[in-house]
């Protein structure tokens, strides 16, 4: 009753779920909670950390605040690409009609009614609004994390001023971590929605899409060059 009313079949249905377990699962991997082997997101966050303990070292930190632009500049860049691409999909709702003749002609495609095809671009919708709200406040918490920069003190005599520059080096490494998770959160949003892309053709190209899109990311954060070069 629910599926019909939501004008879902159940393949549909059931491509879905495996779609949101997929990117829940991929999200646990790429945390390092299922797996005791290190990850390129974890690597990166040890030298994160690292970062923050050499910049203390530092009295000219302009190499720091050029960092930190350049994360912001990212950050910024895949902010408006999201919003370039919720217009688009907000484009699509109101060209229905057109783009399902479209997708009819497409081989492997599968028969979508109106209704359908408006779901699954509402879905589209919330992976990339999330993938915006996750990217928007990356880019405030690298903000924070510069004022944070800012505000630890030149390590000159570790004996004496040691324990106060710990705790600060400490906060402004804790901000750039949860700065860097959440603009991963959104960029791999806007991973999966790529594989999403597969539903519009049918259910068996969305799983197949979706298991593309986790093989992808998987070896970037497991078996990748990256990591490699990070974790030698």
């Amino acid at each position: 009753m629910a599926l019909e009313s939501f004008h879902l079949k159940f393949a549909d249905a059931a491509a879905l779920v495996f779609f949101v377990a997929v990117w829940v699962l991929f999200a646990f991997a790429a945390s390092g909670r299922l797996s005791r082997r290190t990850t390129l997101t974890q690597a990166m966050n040890r030298q994160r950390e690292e970062w923050m303990r050499t910049m203390a070292r530092r009295e000219l930190r302009m190499i720091d605040t050029g960092i930190m632009a350049g994360l912001q500049q990212g950050t910024a860049f895949f902010a408006s690409t999201s919003i370039f691409a919720i217009g688009g999909c907000v484009a699509l709702l109101g060209a229905s009609d057109q783009v399902l003749v479209v997708l009819g002609d497409l081989p492997f495609g599968a028969d979508t009614s109106r209704q359908e095809f408006e779901i699954k671009v509402l879905g589209l919708l919330v992976i990339l609004s999330y993938s915006f709200f996750k990217f928007g406040w990356a880019y405030r918490l690298f903000n924070y994390c510069s004022i944070l920069v800012g505000a630890v003190p030149v390590l000159k005599d570790e004996n004496r001023d040691g324990h106060d520059t710990a705790k600060a080096i400490a906060r402004a490494a804790r901000m750039n971590v949860l700065a860097g998770g959440h603009f991963n959160s959104g960029l791999r949003g806007i991973f999966f929605s790529l594989g999403y892309l597969g539903w519009f053709i049918g259910p068996a190209v969305f799983v197949a899409t979706t298991i593309f899109v986790f093989i992808v990311l998987l070896r970037r954060q497991f078996f990748s060059a990256a990591r490699a070069a990070v974790t030698d």
